[in-house]
């Protein structure tokens, strides 16, 4: 009996604790899905609240889905692009979309406009250079008649000479019988005779002072002293005592102080503002502080083909002959003033291939567009074609701007001719088993890849960027190197792209 009743006991306990189990876990799977609902309404809330317009690859912002995963470009996942984010929206008959930036964006981002000006400017010229001496101020000192050397004055090459100081003393054995000849001519009172023996001291080549000399004195002169026909640097002396010289035999060569040229390397892209008689700044090392100012006589015809710099020859007064041959020197100078549209420089982004502004539209829309450019002036760029008078420019901020316009695909597009618009329309898409192709340059090279900087690949509405692609044959490398651009082709396997081609650019389209 009493095991009995035991029994029924234990049979209850188990019956309860059951119960009890049951109960429990009934309730806290109720008080858990009461909970999990209320912290899963905010995130429902919160994602109802932006609404996800696509998904997108950063890598290649163009090519959009419809739903999220992985990109079949790269092995990332993909990004939601939300309706309340700066959309890209292209203005009525313009191919190129604009990107709209919020207030708080372009407060955020420190964005300052620039207006396009036409403005009259003159390139400012820096170059360097060296002092030469005049060569068009050069005084040559010959022997007139064949003769013997007697004394040649303390002189030597680099010493400078005044007008008139004596340089040497020649015997002239002819000068000296013809001197003897008019002498006694003159005694005879003959005039006529007389005045034909003079002729003839003259035609000898006898200074007229040394005859003069002879008619005072009534006695020749057997040794002439040849002095320097100008003042100036001693370049030549080509005598010494106990010569023979000959007529006509060159014994020294002086070079004029009174100026000097300034030989200057000009760039030959700035030759074109440079005309002569144009006013020069040049400043020298030696002489700190102190300006000489000249004028340019002439752009030499030949230019130099390793530097590509054109010879400036600027010629300096020389009063005080401070200035001194083989001197450094700064020069400065200004082209002519002419009209040009310019904005500022720093409102440009130069990519390496092209150049291009940031064109603001309206408040918060700016578009990419390409512009070509000229030289600068200060602080203000020329530019060539793209922009009009009155236009505002990005100035202060672009860059950011610039980035986010490449993640969105908005691309600056020159304009093309339509013919070449109409081959590219009628080009059908290469397909994926054909390949694709592309120019790019080559930034980096690995053991089984390469890096490129390629242009845009429409056929997978690809825009231009950097990208590695495995190599399919390691020897698509040799050769290659940094810098390079090249013409290649590449095919999708499996989750990569893989170069399959690759051969230097035509030399057309080869350049940066």
């Amino acid at each position: 009996m009493i095991t009995k009743q035991l029994t029924f006991a234990s049979i209850a306990l188990a019956i309860g604790i059951a119960a009890g189990w049951g109960i429990a876990s009934w309730r806290g799977a109720a008080q858990h899905g009461a909970s999990g609902g209320a912290v899963q309404a905010p995130a429902a809330a919160a994602s109802a609240e932006r609404k996800v317009l696509y998904w997108y690859d950063p890598m290649s912002p163009t090519q959009k889905f419809d739903k999220p995963g992985k990109s079949p470009f790269m092995d990332m996942q993909l990004v939601p692009r939300y309706a309340d984010e700066g959309q890209a929206e292209a203005a009525p008959g313009d191919a190129t979309p604009a990107l709209a930036v919020s207030a708080q964006a372009r407060q955020a981002l420190g964005l300052r406009l620039a207006t396009v000006q036409m403005q009259a400017i003159g390139a400012a010229v820096e170059a360097v250079g060296t002092v030469q001496l005049n060569e068009r101020d050069v005084s040559i000192v010959q022997a007139r008649s064949a003769g013997f050397v007697e004394r040649v004055y303390a002189r030597a090459p680099g010493d400078v000479v005044a007008a008139g100081a004596p340089l040497v003393d020649v015997l002239n054995p002819e000068w000296l019988g013809a001197q003897q000849e008019y002498l006694a001519v003159r005694a005879t009172g003959d005039a006529a005779l007389a005045q034909a023996a003079r002729q003839r001291l003259v035609l000898l080549g006898l200074p007229a002072a040394m005859i003069d000399r002879v008619e005072r004195s009534g006695q020749p002169v057997a040794v002439q002293t040849i002095g320097a026909p100008a003042g100036g640097v001693i370049s030549e002396l080509m005598v010494r005592a106990g010569m023979t010289v000959a007529p006509g035999m060159t014994l020294a060569r002086i070079n004029g102080l009174g100026t000097v040229w300034l030989e200057a390397a000009l760039p030959e892209a700035q030759a074109a503002v440079i005309q002569p008689g144009q006013v020069v700044e040049a400043r020298f090392p030696a002489l700190p502080g102190e300006v000489v100012k000249g004028r340019v006589a002439a752009i030499l015809p030949e230019g130099n083909r390793e530097t590509r710099t054109l010879r400036l020859r600027i010629e300096l007064p020389n009063p005080k002959q401070r200035l001194k041959a083989g001197l450094f020197a700064q020069v400065s100078l200004q082209g002519a003033q002419r009209p040009a549209l310019v904005v500022p420089a720093e409102a440009v982004i130069r990519t390496g291939r092209r150049s291009l502004v940031y064109l603001s539209e309206a408040p918060g829309r700016y578009r990419p567009v390409e512009v070509e450019l000229g030289e600068q002036a200060g602080e203000r760029i020329v530019i060539r074609s793209g922009l009009s008078a009155g236009q505002q420019v990005v100035a202060s901020g672009q860059f950011l701007i610039d980035s986010e316009a490449s993640l969105q695909g908005v691309l600056a597009r020159a304009a093309a001719p339509a013919v070449a618009a109409a081959a590219a329309a009628s080009t059908p898409p290469t397909s994926a088993a054909a390949g694709y192709g592309t120019r790019g340059t080559v930034v980096e090279i690995a053991a089984d890849s390469i890096t490129l900087e390629h242009e845009a690949v429409p056929a997978l509405k690809w825009p231009a960027m950097t990208m590695p692609f495995k190599l399919a044959d390691k020897s698509l490398a040799k050769g290659l190197k940094k810098g390079q651009v090249i013409d290649f082709g590449f095919a999708k396997q499996g989750d990569d792209y893989v170069l399959t081609r690759a051969a230097p650019a035509a030399a057309s389209g080869a350049t940066r």
